[in-house]
């Protein structure tokens, strides 16, 4: 289990989240065989092509939080000596403010009692969690999950080259990536990637049986059961 009080969070923008690191892990494979860097004095993290170095993809990345298995915890950005107190990570800890939500406002989280010896899983889900929350709160995306040595992973969110999510694309992704997310409600998660992705969004009904997306690229509508699982998807989309 990751920290229990902020997977509300995670769970909301899972499924946009998901979609924003589907789009940088197409753009990034495209490179073929690759390495990343990061320039801290440029503000830069790159993905670089190892056989042609010139094909790359620079990012501005911004510090969230490292998550390191030596003290076993998570530090958040804006008290961490690299960090900017003021920078990105911030509004993280001002939501937490407003929300009394004390994980995001004390500066290191201990790990739960119950991650074992061996944390290397419990920190790569961590990571992603702590990703999508970032994504959450501040509405910038995609996010990187960096392994910076010793086992620990630092989590940036990207200003990168990478194009908006349309409904079109969402809805040509949708089966694959739902899939393999657990969505403990996703109506929820539907009405939390239009509110992200900037697309409009209207309630097929009183019941909410249904959410009908659009933008530019088209319009498509999730079906939901009962339990707010997506029963189906349907629409009409553009070129």
């Amino acid at each position: 289990m990751t920290f229990a009080a902020l997977q509300p969070l995670a769970d909301r923008a899972s499924f946009f989240a998901a979609l924003r690191q589907d789009a940088l892990t197409s753009a990034v494979d495209a490179l073929g065989e690759h390495r990343w860097d990061a320039d801290m004095a440029a503000g830069t993290l790159t993905f670089s092509s190892i056989a042609d170095p010139a094909q790359n993809i620079v990012t501005r990345p911004h510090l969230i939080a490292t998550i390191a298995p030596g003290p076993r915890s998570l530090l958040w950005a804006w008290a961490h000596p690299q960090g900017d107190p003021q920078g990105v990570a911030a509004q993280l800890r001002e939501y937490g403010a407003q929300y009394e939500l004390t994980e995001l406002t004390q500066s290191e989280l201990a790990f739960p009692d119950d991650v074992g010896a061996d944390a290397e899983a419990w920190i790569s889900d961590t990571a992603h969690q702590i990703g999508a929350i970032a994504t959450e709160i501040t509405g910038r995306s995609p996010y990187y999950a960096a392994p910076i040595g010793g086992g620990t992973r630092a989590v940036f969110l990207l200003d990168a080259p990478i194009p908006a999510t349309t409904v079109a694309d969402a809805a040509a992704k949708a089966p694959r990536i739902l899939s393999g997310l657990a969505l403990s409600d996703a109506r929820s998660s539907v009405w939390d990637a239009a509110r992200l992705a900037g697309w409009n969004l209207e309630w097929t009904d009183a019941e909410f049986t249904g959410a009908k997306v659009s933008d530019a690229s088209g319009t498509a509508t999730f079906r939901f059961d009962e339990q707010a699982r997506i029963t189906g998807i349907e629409g009409s989309l553009g070129a």
